[in-house]
Protein backbone atom coordinates (compact mmCIF):
# COMPACT_ATOMS: atom_id res chain seq x y z
CA UNK A 1 0.00 0.00 0.00
CA UNK A 2 2.85 2.39 1.17
CA UNK A 3 4.75 1.42 -1.97
CA UNK A 4 1.82 2.48 -4.32
CA UNK A 5 1.04 5.41 -2.82
CA UNK A 6 4.55 6.89 -2.93
CA UNK A 7 4.73 5.54 -7.02
CA UNK A 8 1.19 7.37 -7.54
CA UNK A 9 2.89 10.92 -6.06
CA UNK A 10 5.79 10.05 -7.84
CA UNK A 11 3.78 9.51 -11.10
CA UNK A 12 2.52 12.85 -10.67
CA UNK A 13 5.35 14.70 -11.21
CA UNK A 14 7.11 17.55 -9.89
CA UNK A 15 4.96 19.93 -11.52
CA UNK A 16 1.90 18.52 -10.35
CA UNK A 17 3.58 17.96 -6.65
CA UNK A 18 4.98 21.07 -6.04
CA UNK A 19 1.79 23.19 -6.27
CA UNK A 20 -0.24 20.77 -3.77
CA UNK A 21 3.09 20.40 -1.28
CA UNK A 22 3.64 24.18 -1.72
CA UNK A 23 -0.02 25.17 -0.87
CA UNK A 24 -0.10 22.72 2.02
CA UNK A 25 3.09 24.11 3.57
CA UNK A 26 1.79 27.84 3.23
CA UNK A 27 -1.20 26.77 5.03
CA UNK A 28 0.98 24.88 7.40
CA UNK A 29 2.83 28.36 7.99
CA UNK A 30 -0.07 30.48 8.63
CA UNK A 31 -0.19 32.27 4.94
CA UNK A 32 -3.97 31.21 4.72
CA UNK A 33 -5.68 29.52 1.84
CA UNK A 34 -5.64 32.42 -0.70
CA UNK A 35 -1.95 33.30 -0.31
CA UNK A 36 -0.59 29.64 -0.12
CA UNK A 37 -2.81 28.78 -3.20
CA UNK A 38 -1.68 31.97 -5.22
CA UNK A 39 1.38 31.22 -4.61
CA UNK A 40 1.48 27.06 -5.09
CA UNK A 41 -0.17 27.67 -8.40
CA UNK A 42 2.27 30.17 -9.79
CA UNK A 43 4.99 28.38 -9.30
CA UNK A 44 3.64 25.40 -10.23
CA UNK A 45 2.77 27.22 -13.85
CA UNK A 46 6.83 28.76 -13.49
CA UNK A 47 8.05 25.36 -13.74
CA UNK A 48 5.54 23.91 -16.43
CA UNK A 49 7.34 26.58 -18.36
CA UNK A 50 10.81 25.83 -17.39
CA UNK A 51 10.15 22.18 -18.21
CA UNK A 52 9.04 23.11 -21.85
CA UNK A 53 11.97 24.84 -22.47
CA UNK A 54 14.30 22.26 -20.83
CA UNK A 55 12.41 19.61 -22.99
CA UNK A 56 13.84 21.95 -26.15
CA UNK A 57 17.47 20.61 -24.64
CA UNK A 58 15.91 17.06 -24.09
CA UNK A 59 13.47 16.52 -26.30
CA UNK A 60 12.84 15.11 -29.64
CA UNK A 61 15.77 17.36 -31.87
CA UNK A 62 16.98 18.88 -29.24
CA UNK A 63 20.90 19.31 -27.49
CA UNK A 64 20.61 15.37 -26.13
CA UNK A 65 19.64 13.86 -29.60
CA UNK A 66 22.42 15.98 -31.16
CA UNK A 67 24.79 14.94 -28.28
CA UNK A 68 23.94 11.10 -28.73
CA UNK A 69 24.45 12.06 -32.91
CA UNK A 70 27.67 12.81 -32.15
CA UNK A 71 28.87 10.20 -30.20
CA UNK A 72 27.84 7.94 -33.06
CA UNK A 73 29.12 10.04 -35.89
CA UNK A 74 32.62 9.91 -34.17
CA UNK A 75 32.34 6.13 -33.95
CA UNK A 76 33.13 5.90 -30.22
CA UNK A 77 33.20 2.85 -28.58
CA UNK A 78 33.25 2.32 -24.71
CA UNK A 79 31.94 -0.98 -22.46
CA UNK A 80 29.79 1.08 -20.23
CA UNK A 81 26.49 2.65 -21.68
CA UNK A 82 25.85 6.34 -19.90
CA UNK A 83 21.82 5.65 -19.40
CA UNK A 84 20.90 9.13 -18.09
CA UNK A 85 19.66 10.21 -14.90
CA UNK A 86 15.89 10.01 -16.13
CA UNK A 87 16.83 5.52 -16.34
CA UNK A 88 19.21 6.10 -12.68
CA UNK A 89 15.72 8.27 -11.44
CA UNK A 90 13.20 4.69 -12.02
CA UNK A 91 16.05 2.71 -11.05
CA UNK A 92 16.51 4.19 -7.91
CA UNK A 93 12.48 4.69 -7.53
CA UNK A 94 12.33 0.68 -7.84
CA UNK A 95 14.60 0.08 -5.05
CA UNK A 96 13.12 -1.49 -1.93
CA UNK A 97 14.05 1.49 0.20
CA UNK A 98 12.64 4.01 -1.94
CA UNK A 99 8.87 3.44 -0.13
CA UNK A 100 10.17 4.79 3.04
CA UNK A 101 12.38 6.95 1.53
CA UNK A 102 10.61 9.89 1.29
CA UNK A 103 8.59 10.35 4.66
CA UNK A 104 12.44 10.30 5.97
CA UNK A 105 13.60 12.62 4.32
CA UNK A 106 11.20 15.33 4.89
CA UNK A 107 11.17 14.67 8.67
CA UNK A 108 14.86 14.55 8.63
CA UNK A 109 14.85 18.16 6.57
CA UNK A 110 12.21 19.64 9.17
CA UNK A 111 14.25 18.07 11.85
CA UNK A 112 17.35 19.63 10.91
CA UNK A 113 15.52 23.36 10.07
CA UNK A 114 13.77 23.28 13.75
CA UNK A 115 17.37 22.44 15.60
CA UNK A 116 19.02 25.13 13.39
CA UNK A 117 21.76 22.97 11.73
CA UNK A 118 19.91 23.68 8.26
CA UNK A 119 18.58 27.09 7.02
CA UNK A 120 16.93 25.13 3.61
CA UNK A 121 13.35 23.94 3.47
CA UNK A 122 13.66 21.88 0.58
CA UNK A 123 10.38 21.34 -1.32
CA UNK A 124 12.02 19.67 -4.27
CA UNK A 125 10.62 16.54 -3.31
CA UNK A 126 11.01 15.37 -7.06
CA UNK A 127 14.70 15.75 -6.14
CA UNK A 128 14.69 13.63 -3.55
CA UNK A 129 15.23 10.24 -5.53
CA UNK A 130 18.97 11.69 -5.87
CA UNK A 131 18.57 11.12 -1.66
CA UNK A 132 17.21 7.17 -2.69
CA UNK A 133 19.86 6.28 -4.86
CA UNK A 134 22.67 6.71 -2.50
CA UNK A 135 20.94 4.62 -0.42
CA UNK A 136 19.45 1.58 -3.07
CA UNK A 137 23.30 1.94 -3.98
CA UNK A 138 24.64 1.33 -0.31
CA UNK A 139 21.34 -1.38 0.00
CA UNK A 140 22.93 -3.42 -3.05
CA UNK A 141 26.57 -3.04 -1.74
CA UNK A 142 25.49 -4.69 1.65
CA UNK A 143 23.23 -6.98 0.33
CA UNK A 144 20.06 -5.99 1.60
CA UNK A 145 20.64 -3.89 4.74
CA UNK A 146 17.61 -1.57 5.44
CA UNK A 147 19.36 0.52 8.59
CA UNK A 148 23.16 1.03 6.72
CA UNK A 149 20.86 2.17 3.18
CA UNK A 150 18.50 4.56 5.43
CA UNK A 151 21.58 5.83 7.20
CA UNK A 152 23.48 6.38 3.46
CA UNK A 153 20.37 8.31 2.05
CA UNK A 154 20.15 10.19 5.37
CA UNK A 155 23.91 11.47 5.19
CA UNK A 156 23.45 11.80 1.55
CA UNK A 157 20.53 14.50 2.31
CA UNK A 158 22.77 15.89 5.27
CA UNK A 159 25.24 17.36 2.75
CA UNK A 160 23.41 18.09 0.17
CA UNK A 161 21.41 20.89 2.42
CA UNK A 162 24.77 21.87 4.07
CA UNK A 163 26.22 22.34 0.92
CA UNK A 164 22.74 24.46 -0.72
CA UNK A 165 23.16 26.10 2.30
CA UNK A 166 26.73 27.44 1.94
CA UNK A 167 26.22 28.19 -1.41
CA UNK A 168 22.21 30.01 -1.31
CA UNK A 169 24.24 33.33 -0.82
CA UNK A 170 25.55 32.95 -4.43
CA UNK A 171 22.44 32.09 -5.89
CA UNK A 172 20.61 34.68 -4.64
CA UNK A 173 23.52 37.06 -5.39
CA UNK A 174 24.67 35.77 -8.93
CA UNK A 175 21.79 34.41 -9.93
CA UNK A 176 19.52 36.89 -8.53
CA UNK A 177 17.23 34.01 -6.82
CA UNK A 178 16.29 35.80 -3.35
CA UNK A 179 15.10 33.45 -0.73
CA UNK A 180 16.08 30.07 -2.69
CA UNK A 181 18.64 27.36 -2.46
CA UNK A 182 19.19 24.64 -4.92
CA UNK A 183 19.53 21.70 -2.76
CA UNK A 184 19.78 19.71 -6.28
CA UNK A 185 22.14 15.98 -5.67
CA UNK A 186 24.03 16.36 -8.94
CA UNK A 187 24.61 20.09 -9.17
CA UNK A 188 25.70 20.03 -5.20
CA UNK A 189 28.14 17.12 -5.90
CA UNK A 190 29.51 18.38 -8.80
CA UNK A 191 29.69 22.37 -6.94
CA UNK A 192 31.34 20.49 -4.33
CA UNK A 193 34.40 19.75 -6.52
CA UNK A 194 34.07 22.46 -9.05
CA UNK A 195 33.87 25.71 -6.80
CA UNK A 196 37.47 24.85 -5.32
CA UNK A 197 38.84 23.89 -8.25
CA UNK A 198 37.36 27.59 -9.93
CA UNK A 199 39.18 29.08 -6.94
CA UNK A 200 42.54 27.58 -8.44
CA UNK A 201 42.07 28.06 -11.78
CA UNK A 202 41.28 31.76 -11.11
CA UNK A 203 44.31 32.20 -9.43
CA UNK A 204 46.74 30.31 -12.29
CA UNK A 205 49.14 33.03 -13.84
CA UNK A 206 47.75 33.87 -17.41
CA UNK A 207 44.20 32.14 -17.22
CA UNK A 208 42.96 34.02 -13.99
CA UNK A 209 43.33 37.24 -17.13
CA UNK A 210 41.32 35.42 -19.40
CA UNK A 211 37.47 36.62 -18.90
CA UNK A 212 34.67 36.18 -21.02
CA UNK A 213 31.05 36.53 -18.98
CA UNK A 214 27.89 37.41 -21.21
CA UNK A 215 28.06 41.20 -20.39
CA UNK A 216 31.81 41.92 -21.48
CA UNK A 217 30.78 39.73 -24.53
CA UNK A 218 27.62 41.38 -25.15
CA UNK A 219 29.33 44.89 -24.66
CA UNK A 220 32.47 43.79 -26.85
CA UNK A 221 30.25 41.81 -29.88
CA UNK A 222 26.99 43.78 -29.92
CA UNK A 223 24.43 41.98 -30.79
CA UNK A 224 25.98 38.93 -31.54
CA UNK A 225 26.94 38.92 -28.07
CA UNK A 226 23.44 38.91 -27.14
CA UNK A 227 22.20 35.35 -25.20
CA UNK A 228 19.87 34.78 -27.89
CA UNK A 229 22.55 35.29 -30.35
CA UNK A 230 24.70 33.47 -28.54
CA UNK A 231 23.04 30.63 -27.74
CA UNK A 232 22.04 30.66 -31.55
CA UNK A 233 25.56 30.30 -32.57
CA UNK A 234 26.41 27.77 -30.35
CA UNK A 235 23.46 25.44 -31.16
CA UNK A 236 24.63 26.06 -34.77
CA UNK A 237 28.00 24.35 -33.80
CA UNK A 238 26.29 22.07 -31.64
CA UNK A 239 24.66 21.16 -34.82
CA UNK A 240 27.18 21.48 -36.74
CA UNK A 241 29.62 18.64 -34.65
CA UNK A 242 26.29 16.81 -34.84
CA UNK A 243 26.73 16.42 -38.21
CA UNK A 244 23.08 17.49 -39.39
CA UNK A 245 21.65 19.06 -42.78
CA UNK A 246 21.53 22.61 -43.15
CA UNK A 247 17.68 22.51 -41.82
CA UNK A 248 18.46 20.45 -38.84
CA UNK A 249 21.58 22.96 -37.93
CA UNK A 250 19.56 25.70 -38.28
CA UNK A 251 16.87 24.29 -36.43
CA UNK A 252 19.55 23.51 -33.27
CA UNK A 253 20.87 27.37 -33.44
CA UNK A 254 17.14 28.23 -32.81
CA UNK A 255 16.37 25.87 -30.23
CA UNK A 256 19.11 27.08 -28.25
CA UNK A 257 18.77 30.31 -28.59
CA UNK A 258 14.93 30.12 -27.44
CA UNK A 259 16.22 28.69 -24.30
CA UNK A 260 18.50 31.63 -23.60
CA UNK A 261 15.45 33.63 -23.57
CA UNK A 262 12.78 32.23 -22.39
CA UNK A 263 14.66 30.34 -19.58
CA UNK A 264 15.23 33.56 -17.62
CA UNK A 265 11.25 34.57 -18.08
CA UNK A 266 9.76 31.16 -17.09
CA UNK A 267 11.78 31.68 -13.38
CA UNK A 268 10.35 35.26 -13.07
CA UNK A 269 7.41 33.63 -13.00
CA UNK A 270 8.21 30.90 -10.65
CA UNK A 271 9.75 33.54 -8.14
CA UNK A 272 6.35 36.07 -8.01
CA UNK A 273 5.00 32.93 -6.39
CA UNK A 274 7.86 32.14 -4.13
CA UNK A 275 8.46 34.69 -2.68
CA UNK A 276 4.96 35.22 -0.51
CA UNK A 277 5.93 32.07 0.49
CA UNK A 278 9.27 32.78 1.37
CA UNK A 279 8.67 35.83 3.63
CA UNK A 280 5.29 33.69 5.17
CA UNK A 281 7.79 30.74 6.32
CA UNK A 282 10.97 33.37 7.51
CA UNK A 283 8.03 35.51 9.45
CA UNK A 284 6.70 32.20 10.72
CA UNK A 285 9.54 31.23 12.41
CA UNK A 286 10.92 35.06 13.60
CA UNK A 287 7.67 35.17 15.58
CA UNK A 288 8.97 31.85 17.24
CA UNK A 289 12.42 32.90 17.66
CA UNK A 290 13.82 30.07 15.39
CA UNK A 291 14.32 32.77 12.16
CA UNK A 292 16.26 35.57 14.26
CA UNK A 293 19.60 35.93 12.24
CA UNK A 294 18.46 33.52 10.21
CA UNK A 295 18.31 33.28 6.17
CA UNK A 296 15.82 30.74 5.85
CA UNK A 297 15.23 29.61 1.59
CA UNK A 298 13.56 27.69 0.13
CA UNK A 299 14.87 24.38 -1.51
CA UNK A 300 13.61 24.51 -5.02
CA UNK A 301 14.99 22.38 -8.30
CA UNK A 302 18.16 23.35 -9.78
CA UNK A 303 16.26 23.42 -13.17
CA UNK A 304 15.30 27.56 -12.55
CA UNK A 305 19.56 28.50 -12.56
CA UNK A 306 20.08 26.74 -16.00
CA UNK A 307 18.62 28.86 -18.26
CA UNK A 308 21.10 31.49 -17.22
CA UNK A 309 23.71 32.49 -20.41
CA UNK A 310 26.59 32.17 -18.61
CA UNK A 311 25.55 28.37 -17.23
CA UNK A 312 24.11 27.46 -20.66
CA UNK A 313 27.31 28.57 -22.64
CA UNK A 314 29.58 26.90 -20.35
CA UNK A 315 27.15 23.30 -20.89
CA UNK A 316 26.93 23.45 -24.56
CA UNK A 317 30.93 23.90 -24.71
CA UNK A 318 31.56 21.30 -22.37
CA UNK A 319 29.29 18.69 -24.57
CA UNK A 320 32.12 17.98 -27.31
CA UNK A 321 34.82 18.48 -24.80
CA UNK A 322 33.09 15.78 -22.74
CA UNK A 323 32.63 13.27 -25.33
CA UNK A 324 36.47 14.08 -26.36
CA UNK A 325 37.50 13.34 -22.83
CA UNK A 326 36.01 9.95 -22.34
CA UNK A 327 38.01 8.80 -25.32
CA UNK A 328 41.27 9.81 -24.36
CA UNK A 329 40.63 9.75 -20.66
CA UNK A 330 43.28 7.10 -19.16
CA UNK A 331 41.00 4.75 -17.17
CA UNK A 332 37.46 5.82 -18.38
CA UNK A 333 35.15 2.99 -19.82
CA UNK A 334 31.63 5.37 -20.23
CA UNK A 335 30.56 6.23 -23.25
CA UNK A 336 29.14 9.48 -22.30
CA UNK A 337 25.02 9.39 -23.70
CA UNK A 338 22.12 9.90 -21.70
CA UNK A 339 23.42 12.52 -19.65
CA UNK A 340 24.90 15.26 -22.10
CA UNK A 341 22.33 17.17 -22.35
CA UNK A 342 22.17 17.58 -18.11
CA UNK A 343 25.68 19.47 -18.25
CA UNK A 344 23.96 22.30 -17.59
CA UNK A 345 22.83 21.36 -13.98
CA UNK A 346 26.31 19.64 -13.19
CA UNK A 347 27.96 23.33 -14.08
CA UNK A 348 25.48 25.66 -12.32
CA UNK A 349 27.57 26.30 -9.51
CA UNK A 350 30.70 26.10 -10.65
CA UNK A 351 29.58 28.94 -13.04
CA UNK A 352 28.21 30.69 -10.06
CA UNK A 353 31.60 30.89 -8.24
CA UNK A 354 33.29 31.96 -11.15
CA UNK A 355 30.68 35.28 -11.24
CA UNK A 356 29.90 33.91 -14.87
CA UNK A 357 33.54 33.66 -16.37
CA UNK A 358 32.62 30.91 -19.17
CA UNK A 359 36.67 30.12 -19.92
CA UNK A 360 36.94 29.53 -15.89
CA UNK A 361 33.58 27.54 -15.75
CA UNK A 362 34.96 25.47 -19.27
CA UNK A 363 38.59 24.72 -17.38
CA UNK A 364 36.90 23.97 -13.89
CA UNK A 365 33.87 21.99 -15.63
CA UNK A 366 36.28 19.85 -18.11
CA UNK A 367 38.20 18.79 -14.83
CA UNK A 368 35.23 17.88 -13.18
CA UNK A 369 33.84 15.71 -16.24
CA UNK A 370 36.72 14.01 -15.98
CA UNK A 371 36.10 12.85 -12.25
CA UNK A 372 32.74 12.70 -13.29
CA UNK A 373 33.68 9.90 -15.81
CA UNK A 374 36.00 8.28 -13.76
CA UNK A 375 33.58 8.08 -10.99
CA UNK A 376 30.79 6.38 -13.15
CA UNK A 377 33.21 4.17 -14.57
CA UNK A 378 33.85 3.15 -10.64
CA UNK A 379 30.51 2.62 -9.65
CA UNK A 380 29.22 0.85 -12.66
CA UNK A 381 28.84 -2.49 -11.16
CA UNK A 382 26.55 -1.22 -8.85
CA UNK A 383 24.63 1.20 -10.89
CA UNK A 384 24.28 -2.13 -13.21
CA UNK A 385 23.07 -4.61 -10.15
CA UNK A 386 20.84 -1.67 -9.24
CA UNK A 387 19.17 -1.70 -12.65
CA UNK A 388 18.71 -5.78 -12.94
CA UNK A 389 17.25 -5.55 -9.44
CA UNK A 390 14.52 -3.03 -10.56
CA UNK A 391 14.19 -5.70 -13.85
CA UNK A 392 15.61 -2.62 -16.12
CA UNK A 393 15.68 -3.24 -19.84
CA UNK A 394 19.68 -3.27 -20.77
CA UNK A 395 20.43 -1.40 -24.13
CA UNK A 396 21.36 -3.79 -26.86
CA UNK A 397 24.87 -5.05 -26.64
CA UNK A 398 25.68 -3.91 -23.29
CA UNK A 399 26.60 -5.86 -19.87
CA UNK A 400 27.30 -2.91 -17.49
CA UNK A 401 25.51 0.57 -17.43
CA UNK A 402 26.19 3.56 -15.59
CA UNK A 403 25.30 7.40 -16.01
CA UNK A 404 26.92 10.73 -15.11
CA UNK A 405 24.45 11.69 -12.92
CA UNK A 406 24.40 8.93 -10.58
CA UNK A 407 27.07 6.95 -11.62
CA UNK A 408 29.28 9.66 -11.54
CA UNK A 409 28.17 11.93 -8.44
CA UNK A 410 30.53 13.01 -5.75
CA UNK A 411 28.56 12.36 -3.29
CA UNK A 412 27.20 9.23 -3.80
CA UNK A 413 30.85 7.79 -5.00
CA UNK A 414 31.66 8.93 -1.62
CA UNK A 415 29.22 7.48 0.13
CA UNK A 416 29.38 4.19 -1.30
CA UNK A 417 33.31 3.93 -0.48
CA UNK A 418 32.61 4.73 3.34
CA UNK A 419 29.96 1.45 3.41
CA UNK A 420 32.61 -0.43 1.38
CA UNK A 421 34.77 0.37 4.38
CA UNK A 422 32.23 -1.08 6.70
Amino acid sequence: MLISAVKYIINLGPTVMLPIILTIIGLMFGLGLKRSFKSGITIGIGFVGINLVIGLLTGTGGLGEAAQKMVSNFGLHLSIIDVGWPAAAAIAWASPIAAVMIPIAVLVNLGLLIIKFTDVLDVDIWNYWHFTAAGATVYVLTGGNWLLSIIAAILYEVAVLKIADKTAPMVQDYFGLEGVSLPTGSTAACGLIGIPIVKVVSKIPGIKNLHADPESIQKKFGIFGEPMILGLILGLIIGGLAGYDVGGILNMGIKMGAVMMLMPRMVKILMEGLIPLSEGVKDFLQKRNLGEGRNITIGLDAAVSVGHPAVMATALVLVPITIFIAVILPGNQVLPFGDLATICFYVAFIVGAAKGNIVHSVIAGTIVMSFVLLMATNIAPFHTMMAQQAHFTMPNGTSTISSLDLGGNFLNWIVVKIFQLI
